[in-house]
């Protein structure tokens, strides 16, 4: 377990090293303003500040030696990630200024998911200095929540499934002394027909479950976080193909996403009452798994044809977001790995955003750029409903054209929000397929930042 706190502190003057970023933009200029022995180091080793590159800059003496780092831009969330990650164990500081946001990247260059890798090398501790003291806990905690996920994540199913999940959930919540909740067995089955159909297929020891967290003032606007728990997704039996089945120990990326967000609201003490909501199951194939062609009630008595039981879990999310609307929530926000074709519009880096509320959806996309954490909104287009008509049900589970499936997806969740309440929907991919500075390949939080930024402005911690 790395120590984040222990790698970011404050800056009172102690011994470190300087590091001065340098944007490509600004490369000329400060080279023309540097030493004719600094130029000359810079040229012998093809410096340029191009992102990611470092520079050594030595001294009058062996022990004299600091560093100079190349930057798209000079608060870039990554802009220290590389680094830090190629220097030797000490302690650093900016030449100028307040790390910022680059801080996150400088702890993050640290993860490693080595739990399968007994013999791994240790890590060395860099330890960044900063002057904003203030800025520490909550870095801290993005790095950690931000661990979190990539953990949770990156475990196989065979060592993460419903009860593995709701082990962490208990440990998140006696951290802050929330009340949790379990919800699974008969109780599941008659308050909760779509969460249990979709993971009745799964052996007894994997047997689905609603996992609810609550916490907070119950005087402070209620807010309900939703997160898709499937810890391993077969596609029912409308088997996915070998190439889309070995990524899916990744499909309760939002159940991983939501519990981090949860764990930052509690710890941080945002003025919120807070309802999280956790759907977990596995879709599994068995004698009595649900059909395509079957027909199921939902909690709120709507009935879902199944056109697809690869399209699960929205399902899953349906029943959730009922039991969220019960508490009257003035907001509802909602983490999925929920579908391919907003892989296909977006990528793996772009998590789609869907939103009921123009000045929220406004709020969450400057909160993304501030935090260099994107997010793209795709429309709720409510002409594409059509495509979800069923003719023996009230709607079916997904659209037999494959067009617009993100959006789609997100007009069936729709149905089940009330009115009353604002809504978001991340549709993320919770993944990154290469390696980047302070992001390895793997697990990855996409859009966490961006919601934590955005709920931090509509809801200011005084």
């Amino acid at each position: 377990m790395i120590d984040y706190k222990a790698l970011l502190l404050p800056d009172r003057g102690q011994e470190a090293r300087t590091i001065e970023i340098v944007a490509r933009t600004d490369f000329e200029a400060w080279l023309g303003s540097q030493s004719e022995r600094i130029r000359a180091q810079a040229a012998n080793n093809r410096f340029a500040a191009k992102p990611g590159e470092m520079l050594i800059v030595t001294g009058e003496t062996p022990e004299s030696w600091s560093i100079v780092a190349g930057a798209a831009q000079h608060q870039g969330a990554w802009n220290l990630a590389g680094i830090a990650a190629r220097l030797p164990a000490g302690t650093y500081r900016l030449a100028h200024g307040s790390p910022g946001i680059a801080a996150l990247g400088w702890l993050l260059a640290h993860y490693r998911f080595d739990r399968y890798l007994p013999k791994a090398d240790a890590i060395p501790d860099r330890i960044l200095l900063t002057p904003d003291a203030a800025a520490i806990e909550e870095t801290v905690l993005l790095a950690q929540t931000t661990a979190q996920v990539r953990d949770l994540v990156n475990t196989p199913a065979a060592d993460l499934g419903p009860a593995e999940l709701e082990l962490e959930a208990e440990r998140v919540a006696s951290e802050s002394d929330a009340t949790l909740v379990v919800i699974k067995g008969a109780a599941l089955e008659a308050g909760y027909p779509m969460i249990h159909a979709v993971g009745k297929a799964a052996e007894k020891s994997r047997a689905p479950r609603l996992i609810e967290l609550e916490w907070g003032n119950p005087a402070n606007p209620r807010i309900a976080i939703i997160g898709k728990g499937v810890v391993f997704d077969s596609g029912g039996l409308d088997l996915k193909p070998a190439n889309g089945m070995r990524l899916m120990k990744k499909d309760m990326g939002g159940a991983a996403h939501a519990l981090a967000l949860a764990r930052l609201i509690m710890k941080l003490r945002l003025p919120v009452c807070l309802h999280l909501l956790l759907p977990v199951v596995e879709n599994s194939v068995a004698g009595n798994a649900f059909r395509p062609g079957d027909v199921l009630f939902s909690r709120n008595g709507m009935t879902v044809e199944i056109e697809n039981t690869d399209a699960e879990g929205r399902l899953i999310l349906a029943d959730a977001i009922t039991r969220a609307s019960e508490g009257t929530p003035e907001l509802i926000i909602d983490f999925a790995t929920l579908t391919g074709a907003a892989r296909v519009a977006l990528g793996p880096d772009l998590p789609a955003m869907f939103c009921n509320d123009h000045d929220l959806a406004r709020t969450l996309s400057e909160s993304s750029v501030a935090v260099h954490d994107a997010v793209w909104r795709l429309p709720l287009w409510t002409r594409y409903e059509d495509m979800l008509k069923s003719d023996v049900a009230d709607v079916a589970n997904s659209s037999e054209s494959g067009m617009a499936g993100a959006i789609t997806a997100a007009l069936f969740l729709r149905k089940f929000v009330p009115n009353s309440a604002k809504w978001v929907h991340l549709d993320t991919f919770a993944w990154k397929p290469s390696t980047g500075p302070g992001q390895p390949k793997g697990g990855e939080a996409l859009g966490l930042r961006a919601i934590w930024e955005m709920l931090s402005r509509v809801y200011p911690r005084t």
